[in-house]
């Protein structure tokens, strides 16, 4: 894992650095082939170098956000808009984390990709990967 991200983690509070170490653990463990870094500020998980998953300080808590998630079809991930491909949960204690959803989650964003990386290239427009 980065020292970027251990970092960011440590500047939380306790029971945020709690998600957040939990949530790294866990991406680092499912995602062994992932590169991490802090992109736009958060800890960004990249496969090929498209954003795959990542997680961010926010008003309603530590949001985990998967950049493909709308796609997993999984009612424990919110949709926000219809133009990107993403969804995200909210968490404000290591106790509302389900490791086993997860987990699950973790394996489709493996499976489950658009491409973000081209996205500039393609001026906005997603183009699925797997």
């Amino acid at each position: 894992m980065n020292s970027e991200t251990l970092k960011y983690n440590e500047q939380q509070e306790p029971r945020h650095k709690a998600v957040c170490d939990l949530l790294a653990q866990e991406i680092d463990r499912c995602l062994p082939e992932a590169e991490n870094k802090i992109w736009h500020t958060h800890p960004v998980w990249f496969l090929e170098g498209n954003p795959t998953v990542g997680y961010s300080k926010q008003k309603p808590g530590i949001r985990l956000m998967f950049w493909s998630g709308a796609d997993f079809e999984e009612p424990g991930l919110d949709v926000v808009g219809k133009k990107f491909k993403d969804a995200s949960v909210f968490y404000n204690d290591v106790s509302e984390i389900n490791v086993v959803d997860l987990k699950r989650w973790l394996e489709k964003s493996k499976e489950i990709q658009w491409d973000y990386k081209n996205i500039t290239r393609r001026k906005g427009r997603l183009e699925r990967l797997k």
